[in-house]
Order: C-alpha cells, then structure tokens, then sequence
C-alpha cells in the first residue's frame, strides 16, 4: 500500500509541485491585486474612463477629419483640375463633375456650378433648379461670393434647391466655395455647391458610445449643432444643451454643472471647419465600500480557481499533445501532401525532433523543386533556341532592298529601311531579356511590317491598334512577329493588292488578347487544325519554312510554359475569308513577372 502510494506520488509530483506553486502564487497575486484595487479603484477609474472617452473623441474627430478632407479634395479637384482649365464657350465641364460625383456618391448628395449671377452651368446628378428659387439669395451662396478665399460649410438643413420627381428632400450639409469660370478671353466668378450627405457624417458618430450615459455631438462656430443624438427633442424644446459655451471653449477637457448635474466636457476642434467635437460624460462620483468590495473579491478568486482546475487539467496533454501533433504532421507527409508542415514545439527533445524531420522534408522538397526547374530551364533553353533562330533569308532580303534603293537615289527609304531594321533586331536582343512590354513587341513588329510594306510595294498595308492599358502589360518578345510573317507569305504573297493586317491589342478583365487578322487566301479547318497539333519530324528545319506551323507551334509552347495552359493561340480562318490569329495571355503588369 505505501508503495503505491510512494508510485502515485512519484508519478504525480511534478504536477503537485507545479499545482501547489501555481496555485499559492496565484492566490497571492489575486489578493494583492484586490488590496490593490480597493485602495487605487477609486481614483483611477475616473481617469480611465476620462482617457478612454477622450480617445473615442479622438477617434471620431479623425474620422470626421478625414472626411471631411476627401470632400475639400473633391472641391479643389472639381475647381482645380476641371473648371479652371476649360473654356465653358467650347466645352462643358458637365462629364467630368459627374465622374467625381459617381465615385463619391456614397457621401455627396449633388454637385452644381452657378455663375455669379445664378446662372447654372454643370450638375450632377442631373437636377433642375425649382421654379421661384433664387440662387444668389442663398446663404451658401452669398458666402462664397462674399469671401472667395475661403470654404464655407453651412448646417444640417433639407435640400431644396433641386426639384425632385420623386417627392424626396433629404438632409443635406452644404460645402461651397468661389471658382474662377473662363469664357472665351475673360474670366468671371462662380460659385460650386456640393451638398454633403448628413447621413455620412451621422454615420461617425452613431458607432460611438462613451461611458455610461456619455455622448457625442457636433457643433459649428456659432454655437449651431450641426449633430446631436437627442436634435429633435433639442429642436422642440424638451431638452437643452449648452453648445454656446462649448463652441468658444479651447480644445481640452472641462467639468462643468448643467442641469443640476456634474459632467465632463471634451473639446476637440475640426480642423478647415471651425467646428468642435463634444463629448459629454456624467461624472458618477465613484465610492467603493466593503459590501461592495466582497462579492467582487468572492467572484475573482471563484474565477481563479476555476482557471487553476481547468490549466491542471490542461498540463496533462501538454506532455503528449506535441507528440501527438508530431505524429499526425508525419502522417501528411507519408500520405504526400504537397506542403506538409511538420509540428515543432512542446519539450526541448520533442522540439529537436520535429526540427530534424522539417529539415528533411524541407531538403527533399528542394531536391524536387531543382528538379523541376532544371527540366523548365531546359524547356525554356530549348523554345528559347528555336525564337533565336531568326530567318536569314529576311537580313539578305532587307539588305538586297537597302542597296537598290541607294543605287537608285532613294536615300530616305533606304534611311527608313535601315532604322527600322536596327530597331527590329535590338527588339529582338532586348538585351538577353524573354519578357518584354507589350508596347516593346508591337513596336518590334511595326519595323518589321515597314521593312516587308517596302519590300511588297503596294501589295499589303497595315494597321496596329494598342490601348494604353494593354501598353504596359506583360508578355514574351517574338510571339507577335511570327504571326505577321505567316500572314505575310501565305497571304499578302499571292495577293494583287488591297491586302491588309490588322494587329490590335486588348484587355478584358484579368485577360490579354493579341490578334492578328488578314484579308487573305484563308485556311480550310484541316489545314488550320493541323498548324497547332501536328508535332515537328525529327530533323525538321525550325526557320520560316512555310507550311511548316513551326513558328505557331513555338508561339504557342512559349505562352503555356511561360503563363500556363490555359493560355496559347487559337486560328479563326475560311478559305476565301481571311485568317484571325489570336494569343491569349494573362493581363500581368510589366515588372511583375519574373524574367527567366
């Protein structure tokens, strides 16, 4: 019996020693934190809660700063970028005030431009001054006109300026400010109205809840509330609110008797308004006695030996938890999971352990992953072999057409055919880089449709259409060019005249799309089918053989071994009707992509 016992304890010895010292120490620690806070509560709650609600009030004037800054931004750029730089006598300013409107919709109510004398010039959305209403009347316009330096923010009140269909007046906040409006040689004075959604700034502080019965509210210069969580019953009398005295006191933090009430007061200014952020908490004149004190004391120390129960019993799968998640880790490697993680953690030895079989399985996911890139490296050697191998025939041909035009005094097209030329093959080089801009490949081509539009005389013309969303995106350097040539020589070759390529680059969504189309002989679906699925004979030449479809066949291994294969080339043709070519690539911006 004593030996058993003498066993229980020996297996259980740690856990009593780590229960016993936990739990002493933690009773420890829970009495003085009660001693603590029955001597310091008192004061230090009055100034917790004062700090916390002055950082809500922190918070929420931010919010409103920053608002309200995306507003004053809106008002320089419509000012700025839209109105003072055009001619209202040749052109309105109408779409581009709407464009700004649509992408602050959710915060502006209406944007409109008067003249000086009422007259209005642009709005959006679109809106017709109700019948009667004179502008220059308004207060946010007399304003503007009176101090044109400044912004002029007004107070809450219902949008009745514009006639609405649908019987809708909604609060608004009116934002104004004198523009200059140009008019053939001269300028005049006009005057931009943004009406402000109230809903956005009541938004800001509808979230925030000081402590207690504490609150929130705006107020402008004048002392008029601009926002308060009881406005109506303000506005009908029922309640008060002493923003008088809070609109002229600096930023800090006040303790005033309102009502028959003590309260804090926190001030924050709004920064290019004028208006003040208020926040108002009723002090409660904290007391702590000890029949207060007791059942507080009795719950934490009841919550502390329920969390010591709970942790003993956690401390007995400590022990076999690490090697249980070792296990299961090892398991996903057995079962061949593509990225196993192997657990490491728990005791020094579980943790060396689980350090050895990460380090081998990191080293046999390296040895897989040099594999792999040593056979897309050969891969890419190879394709990349085949794109380097340009056609010598098209040099001596350039050439040949160089020295006839020389000997027959047309030095400006053979300057021309010797620029183009030098710009093809540093294209071509692109100093050892595969990945090129789009805008790059399509000049690439350009040269080399000048130099064969000198060569054909009078046989072919071209057009290349290039947007500047497409001109910055990424793709290979010599997919475009083999294409052209196809075109060229089973096309524009056995054609009289009127022969035109058509090269246009687009983007749709997160897609690339390079086409190529011709007006020529066409292809049947066989011939066509056979261009992207037969594969080269052993032996085969890999220049511009015709026929051959080794150039489209190179084009279309290079995009999916570079993007995926999901990506390549697809052939649209009919006899008689002409060829549509188009390369299908991710829409990657230049510089994303890594050249290898």
């Amino acid at each position: 019996m004593t030996k058993r016992l003498q066993v229980r304890f020996s297996r259980g010895s740690i856990r009593y020693v780590m229960f016993a010292s936990f739990t002493v120490s933690a009773l420890v620690a829970v009495l003085l934190t009660c001693l603590t806070l029955y001597a310091r509560f008192s004061r230090q709650m009055d100034d917790a809660i004062q700090e916390e609600n002055q950082i809500l009030v922190s918070q929420v004037n931010q919010s409103l700063s920053t608002y309200l800054r995306d507003m004053i931004r809106l008002s320089d750029s419509i000012c700025y970028n839209v109105v003072k730089n055009t001619d209202l006598e040749r052109e309105g300013v109408g779409d581009e005030i709407r464009l700004l409107y649509d992408t602050y919709s959710d915060y502006v109510e209406n944007v409109a431009l008067f003249t000086e004398n009422g007259e209005l010039v642009a709005t959006a959305p679109a809106a017709k001054v109700k019948d009667g209403v004179d502008v220059t009347g308004e207060e946010w316009f007399t304003a503007a006109m009176s101090q044109t330096e400044n912004l002029h923010f007004g107070v809450p009140t219902v949008q009745n300026l514009f006639a609405d269909t649908a019987g809708n007046y909604k609060w608004v906040i009116s934002l104004s400010c004198a523009v200059e409006l140009t008019r053939g040689g001269g300028t005049q004075l006009g005057v931009l109205l943004m009406d402000l959604k109230y809903s956005a700034v009541t938004a800001l502080f509808q979230s925030v809840k000081l402590s207690g019965s504490g609150y929130v509210y705006l107020v402008d210069g004048a002392g008029n509330l601009i926002y308060h969580p009881e406005r109506t019953l303000i506005a009908t009398g029922r309640v008060r609110e002493n923003s008088l005295q809070a609109a002229d006191r600096a930023d800090g933090i006040y303790v005033e008797e309102w009502e028959g009430s003590r309260r804090s007061v926190i001030v924050q200014s709004v920064g290019y308004t004028g208006w003040k952020v208020v926040g108002v908490v009723e002090r409660p004149g904290f007391t702590m006695s000890l029949q207060q004190t007791l059942p507080f004391l009795v719950v934490i120390i009841c919550a502390y030996v329920e969390l010591l129960i709970l942790m003993n019993v956690l401390l007995s799968r400590k022990i076999t938890e690490p090697l249980r998640r070792l296990r299961e880790s090892v398991g996903e490697v057995e079962e061949g999971a593509e990225h196993p993680t192997i657990y490491v953690g728990g005791t020094a030895e579980t943790r060396e352990l689980g350090t050895a079989i990460q380090n081998m399985v990191d080293r046999l996911r390296q040895l897989t992953a040099d594999i792999v890139r040593e056979h897309e490296a050969k891969q890419k050697s190879e394709l990349n072999a085949l794109q380097a191998q340009i056609n010598p025939h098209f040099l001596y041909n350039t050439l040949d057409i160089i020295v006839w035009m020389i000997e027959n005094g047309q030095r400006e097209d053979a300057i021309r055919v010797v620029t183009a030329l030098a710009r093809f093959f540093r294209i071509s080089l692109s100093k050892g880089r595969n990945i090129i801009p789009v805008r790059d490949e399509l000049e690439h081509v350009r040269n080399y449709l000048l130099i064969q539009e000198m060569r054909y005389k009078n046989k072919f013309h071209y057009q290349i259409t290039c947007p500047e969303e497409a001109a910055n995106l990424t793709t290979i350097k010599l997919v475009v060019q083999p294409i052209v040539e196809n075109a060229i020589y089973h096309s524009m070759d056995f054609m009289d005249g009127d022969g035109l390529i058509d090269i246009r680059a687009e983007v749709d969504g997160k897609d690339l799309t390079i086409t190529v189309s011709d007006n020529g002989l066409g292809m049947p679906p066989d011939v066509v089918e056979r261009l992207l699925t037969a594969s080269p004979q052993p032996g085969a030449q890999t220049g511009s053989k015709r026929g051959s479809g080794i150039g489209l066949r190179n084009v279309q291994e290079r995009i999916r071994l570079y993007f995926g294969a999901e990506y390549g080339v697809t052939i649209q043709s009919e006899p008689d009707e002409g060829t549509v070519v188009k390369l299908h690539l991710p829409a990657v911006p230049y510089g994303e992509m890594e050249d290898t």
